[in-house]
């Protein structure tokens, strides 16, 4: 006779025996999180029923992916990316109320201490583009003003590349700054009309897309963090309706309250656009904050 611990293994039970063997005084989240992980994979590989050789090929796929990470490259991020994965979970974490604006991924060109610019500058240093003031306020649900506000962005220049990408080509902190919100809560700065770019496509991912049918671009954006003492931050994109890419973004970070109204000026600026020449674009855009909540 036979004696079990544990179940012994079979097709039909197989998630059953593997969750069983976790030990009974393991932290409670990862026994949940495992469960689950283990309950989905094992149901997904009785779906697929793949072969030997199939399954042999996801683990090269896998092993690829970790091979092509490095100090500057994550293609694990980027595969997690591609999937929905990143936007799902930011999404998750981050679940606020009606009106209040809507995060996005933060994305892997973010750099730290831009520099700080009064109301009204121009961040594009390199000259490139169609010119773009935005403008508009950081406000509360309630719709106060929020006074102080930090207001951080960053996008690419009009050939498809932050700055970070192009080292000695571009000026350095080219189309990044940081604006403070009045006393009245309104920004304002003048940039360039972004642009559609392709993320890194020559690694395991970009082959994995290409099975998919898919392609590798990111619909044009513009990065922002807004944060304000007493507010939970903000960190989101902004996107012109006409991309082309709008409804195909790569990495899924796209939401519909998040592309904005791009008006076409045919006339010089006049007041606090002084000096912009026509044609240019103009932006008008309001962020809504929500409170933190009590610890």
């Amino acid at each position: 006779m036979i004696r079990e611990k544990y179940p012994l293994f079979s097709e039909e039970n197989s998630e059953a025996v593997v969750n069983a063997r976790m030990g009974g005084d393991i932290d409670p989240r990862v026994r949940q999180v495992m469960s689950a992980i283990v309950r989905h994979l094992h149901a997904a590989v009785k779906e697929i029923e793949p072969t030997p050789d199939e399954w042999l090929a996801a683990i090269d796929f896998l092993t690829k992916t970790g091979q092509m990470c490095n100090e500057w490259r994550q293609e694990f991020i980027l595969l997690s990316d591609i999937l929905g994965v990143s936007m799902l979970v930011d999404s998750i974490n981050h679940r606020r109320p009606s009106g209040a604006t809507e995060n996005t991924i933060l994305g892997p060109f973010y750099v730290p201490e831009a520099p700080r610019y009064p109301r009204g500058s121009n961040i594009c240093l390199d000259g490139k583009g169609e010119p773009l003031v935005l403008g508009g306020f950081v406000r509360d649900t309630e719709g106060n003003p929020v006074p102080g506000a930090l207001i951080d962005v960053w996008q690419t220049n009009d050939d498809g590349f932050y700055d970070v990408q192009q080292k000695g080509t571009q000026p350095d902190w080219n189309l990044r700054g940081v604006f403070t919100s009045g006393e009245d809560g309104g920004f304002r700065f003048r940039s360039v009309k972004p642009r559609y770019y392709p993320i890194p496509d020559d690694g395991p991912v970009g082959k994995l897309l290409g099975k998919l049918g898919r392609h590798p671009n990111r619909a044009a954006h513009i990065h922002f963090i807004v944060t304000a003492e007493g507010y939970e931050p903000v960190i989101t994109h902004i996107f012109p309706p006409d991309c082309e890419f709008l409804d195909q973004d790569a990495v899924f970070g796209v939401k519909k309250s998040l592309v904005a109204d791009f008006v076409k000026r045919q006339e010089d600026g006049t007041g606090e656009d002084e000096g912009l020449l026509a044609p240019y674009w103009q932006v008008n855009w309001d962020f809504v904050l929500t409170r933190k909540k009590a610890a």
